[in-house]
């Protein structure tokens, strides 16, 4: 395996089996982290670094001390080919940081002339550069955002430290066409996409990609950043996956300059898992200057400890990848991914009586149209149906007829006007038992719009519905009695119940039934 200048090279092997095999397909990544011909080994403090060294260092002038052991003022790529591991084609190696030492010993070995050095502060030995098992699941699925830090506070040299650190983690995740998506962007005085999730789907692309990120300085905006990636990055237009969970990390190294809570909530209310990872935590006589010491609990998709992670230092953040891929794909814990926008079904269940005429029935199916858009209907998402009513019942079309939101739009204003009279009793009956699956317990809602008197008991029918987790919502118009509507409605009355005199009104109630919905899918879910 050769290493070509300024790419990266990454192994991939077959994980060993952890007490019998492997649940879920899992691989080995091994990746470099890349070092010019002249990188000493005082330039890396991480001990145990794998590093990749580029071709032609052996036609350059490099200074290298000592002969098996080197002094940390040595070229890494240097020793490497005094040493024999590597060639003129470059290639990896493993680095072991030692501790300083006296009578540093030169010598001429394959090409290259060591120095004597009588004394220096710290050494290291090198080894070939061999895979470090990092097992993961291979059917990760989410869509990742990451919001890197690059402040001014981090520094050019903890910035690289970061990116190394991404491309870990990157490679862990297993990022490919069928696997997790991942997505990047700086945090600084304004919010920088550097790339979407769409992007590279190839490991070796995404990887140099992450490298080639340049430092922005400037202040520490998480909060920006995280508004920007939750509004941009995640809509289908730019390559969000649908039914994929979605996740928005952000590295923060001490604190953000600005308010994360705001844009944290608004990524939450989107379906966005929020991961807050902590580097270099203020200490306590910094505590004063933080704005807010309690950022992480206010942005992080829920405050159990999940979402939030600490890492002490970036000089040892490399380690801590694979138990933060794993979280990432921990799809049962991504408690954010299913909100009441892309998990309700919904029913509606539609007064076609003669008093309502043909001019108001249109102006129903606007009210409706209405909730409806406010949904991520969708195969995988929320999901809508329609019965029509008179004194018979019409399916309009059922909760899984329509697979997108614009076929489920189409299919409302298509519903032609019955005419009739108005047995809202047994519609509910029909509704109930037509549109809705009782394993959706929490999820299913009715929303009745009537504008009158209903000639049979609704009472029974909707008690039943109740007690089968179908909440109903009442809407009515004109001539529709209160008293009516408020048995139909589910508890509490008032906040299911909804009246108008005119047709007209109905838009005005668009935003507060959606809103109500979401209240009580929360609240069961």
């Amino acid at each position: 395996n050769q290493l070509i200048p300024s790419l990266l090279f990454y192994l991939f092997v077959t994980c060993p089996p952890a007490g019998g095999g492997s649940p879920c397909g899992s691989v080995c990544y091994s990746v470099p982290y890349p070092i010019t011909c002249e990188t000493r080994g005082a330039d890396l403090s991480e001990d145990g670094l794998l590093v990749g060294c580029p071709a032609g260092c052996l036609l350059r002038r490099t200074s290298v001390f000592g002969t098996n052991v080197y002094a940390a003022v040595s070229s890494v790529c240097g020793a490497a080919v005094h040493s024999g591991l590597l060639g003129t084609s470059g290639g990896t190696v493993r680095l072991k940081r030692l501790q300083g030492r006296h009578g540093y010993r030169g010598s001429s070995s394959h090409g290259v002339q060591s120095q004597s050095l009588s004394h220096w502060i710290s050494s290291f030995s090198l080894k070939g550069g061999n895979s470090v098992c990092v097992c993961v699941c291979a059917d990760c699925q989410a869509d990742i955002a990451v919001v890197m830090d690059s402040s001014t506070n981090i520094g050019q040299r903890r910035f690289n430290l970061q990116k190394n650190f991404i491309a870990k983690l990157a490679a862990a995740l297993k990022v490919g066409a069928t696997g997790p998506h991942v997505g990047l962007i700086q945090a600084s005085d304004s919010p920088k996409t550097e790339f979407l999730l769409t992007n590279f789907t190839h490991p070796k692309d995404l990887l140099f990609a992450i490298r080639q990120t340049t430092y922005l300085g400037g202040n520490a905006n998480t909060g920006k950043a995280l508004l920007h990636a939750a509004q941009s990055i995640f809509s289908s237009e730019l390559g969000a996956r649908r039914g994929h969970p979605r996740v928005l990390l952000a590295l923060v190294d001490g604190w953000p300059s600005d308010d994360v809570e705001r844009a944290a909530t608004f990524a939450r209310d989107s379906g966005i898992n929020v991961f807050i990872v902590s580097v270099a935590k203020a200490s306590p006589e910094e505590l004063s200057m933080v704005p807010d010491r309690n950022f992480s609990r206010k942005a992080v998709c829920k405050d159990n400890g999940f979402f939030s992670y600490s890492i002490p230092s970036w000089f040892n953040a490399a380690k801590h990848t694979r138990a933060l891929s794993t979280r990432l794909c921990s799809l049962d814990q991504l408690l954010c991914s299913k909100t009441c926008y892309n998990s309700v079904h919904i029913g509606f269940l539609i007064d076609g009586s003669s008093s309502v005429g043909y001019v108001n029935f249109q102006l129903v199916l606007d009210f409706l149209v209405g909730i409806a858009r406010s949904f991520d209907i969708s195969d995988v998402g929320a999901h809508i149906g329609a019965v029509q009513f008179t004194y018979d019942q019409r399916l309009e079309f059922g909760m899984f007829d329509n697979d997108n939101k614009e076929d489920a739009i189409d299919a409302l204003r298509r519903i032609s006007y019955m005419s009739g009279g108005t047995s809202t009793g047994s519609a509910i009956n029909y509704a109930v038992h037509n549109l809705f699956r009782p394993a959706a317990r929490g999820r299913n809602f009715l929303i009745v719009v009537t504008d009158g008197q209903s000639y049979d008991d609704v009472r029974g029918p909707a008690t039943a519905a109740h007690s089968q987790g179908v909440t109903i919502f009442s809407v009515g118009v004109a001539w529709a009695p209160l008293e009516l509507l408020r048995v139909m409605s589910s508890e509490p009355k008032d906040t299911h119940t909804f009246f108008t005199r005119d047709f007209s009104g109905l838009s005005d109630f668009i935003q507060p039934v959606v809103h109500n919905i979401c209240t009580d899918y929360s609240h069961n879910n």
